[in-house]
């Protein structure tokens, strides 16, 4: 049964009248009511409905600086599995990085450039063997590479028989231990292992988006509703909250990552073999390039919203020392003046200005900045705006507008030129749609990542108590 399958039957068997993710129960007490669920159709293998908040997005946003956030929305994951005597000769051609240190039980955040460095797909690659790897977020592009490559190596696609949850927060260790009864301090940052909640056998990862200490749980999909309902319950001690999409996006942008098709686009239609293998395969999305989800002062040329690793801040994960596809263009992007990502605090001055006018009876008032972000709510649209320097000069492109609650402070992530990347630097963020009334409004270049305190990485778990359903 497939995907859309479950969901419909999900549907009709607890009479919900909407297209509901099957691997979770629906909260309709918490989720606020209707009008705050949105479409979430910002890639070819999600569809349907899913909150845009439940506690409210305030509450959401704090829950993985103070306590616990479960997010179960990225169902169905992209993933893909591959394996054979070529699979490590299959990944030094097609990946960015380097697997000379890539042990059973670790992972890595997989780069996948076309021959022109742009990020034609990024997301986890996990080895699970001596020649067996699994990946999330790197279908369909990763399939297409395996099928083409003429290498000793075969994949298959898991995508829909299969969920992924992911945790983070500083409790978020301590949730999973006491949902599973088993004690996770083992687990390093971006490494995995097996285990077992509800009696139902999941995997852990330890990683996580909004750059606190986070974990992954992925299990098989018949299992996903035991799963959930035990690490919920587990979660009441630990202050867990689910994140709506508002929230989840959120994550990213405080922890200065971009997201992939909101941030930036893939150029998927630009490799004719590729665009030709997605259209037989069902997966294209007509939504993902027609010009009415592009919005922002960046206009309606979409090869501005194409993205270089690098430029993305991922510069540290490439590595030179293998011949792989898109190298040749990242060297050269590498040697000379390249933008490299920054967080921008906007002005709250001007702000306020932008919502003064939409109550001034004789102006026409500036594009709406009342959402908390400019993805999750209504229409999901491809959000970009220009950003200036003191001369009216393009010197880089912001995405990911939010209102970071915690911090108090609306921010936004940047690919800037290196000229302008040094902290305090004052530009513009250039508001509003070509033709229409725009502000420029002030900005200054701040910390990235923004949220920079006790990250993943750096997380001593060894202080943290063993979590207890007690």
């Amino acid at each position: 049964m497939s995907y859309k399958e479950l969901a419909l039957e999900y549907d009709k068997k607890n009479n919900l009248g909407l297209f509901h993710s099957p691997v979770v129960p629906p909260d309709l007490s918490q989720a606020r009511n209707l009008m705050h669920y949105c479409t979430y159709a910002s890639n070819p293998y999600q569809a349907g409905l899913q909150p845009s908040e439940y506690t409210g997005w305030r509450d959401e946003e704090v829950a993985w600086h103070k306590t616990c956030y479960i997010h179960t929305g990225l169902n169905p994951t992209p993933t893909y599995k591959f394996k054979g005597p070529d699979a490590m000769k299959f990944m030094n051609k097609y990946f960015a990085n380097s697997f000379k240190n890539f042990p059973i039980g670790s992972a890595k955040h997989g780069i996948m450039c076309d021959e022109n460095g742009y990020d034609m797909m990024d997301g986890l690659l996990l080895r699970m063997s001596e020649d067996e790897y699994l990946t999330y977020w790197l279908s369909p592009w990763v399939q297409y590479c395996v099928l083409t490559s003429g290498m000793d190596v075969v994949g298959e696609d898991l995508t829909e028989k299969v969920f992924m949850f992911q945790l983070g927060g500083p409790t978020s260790l301590q949730v999973l231990e006491a949902a599973s009864g088993d004690n996770l301090h083992d687990i390093k940052f971006i490494c995995h292992r097996p285990t077992k909640i509800a009696g139902r056998e999941v995997l852990i990862l330890r990683v996580g988006m909004a750059g606190s200490l986070a974990y992954e749980v992925h299990g098989k999909i018949e299992d996903s509703i035991p799963v959930f309902e035990q690490i919920m319950k587990a979660g009441e001690k630990y202050g867990i909250r689910r994140l709506g999409v508002t929230g989840y996006n959120m994550t990213h942008w405080e922890n200065g990552f971009p997201q992939a098709y909101i941030d930036f686009l893939f150029p998927w239609f630009e490799n004719e073999g590729f665009a030709a293998f997605l259209k037989q395969a069902g997966l294209v999305a007509s939504d993902l390039i027609s010009n009415d989800s592009l919005s922002g002062s960046m206009g309606q040329d979409i090869k501005l919203r194409y993205r270089n690793p690098i430029e993305l801040g991922w510069g540290k994960t490439i590595n030179f020392d293998h011949d792989f596809l898109g190298k040749e263009a990242l060297e050269k992007i590498a040697a000379g003046p390249h933008r490299v990502i920054v967080t921008l605090e906007w002005n709250k001055e001007d702000i306020l200005d932008i919502h003064r006018s939409q109550l001034a009876p004789d102006e026409e008032p500036y594009a709406d900045i009342s959402h908390p972000d400019d993805f999750s709510w209504g229409r999901p649209t491809f959000h970009a705006d220009q950003v200036l320097n003191q001369d009216g000069k393009c010197v880089g492109i912001s995405t990911g507008r939010m209102i970071a609650w915690f911090y108090r402070e609306m921010i936004s992530i940047c690919s800037i030129d290196q000229e302008y990347s040094a902290l305090g630097t004052d530009v513009f963020v250039l508001w509003g749609e070509p033709g229409t009334r725009q502000k420029k409004i002030r900005a200054k270049v701040a910390r990235w990542p923004y949220f920079d305190v006790n990250r993943n990485q750096k997380v001593d778990v060894s202080k943290i108590p063993v979590g207890t359903m007690d």
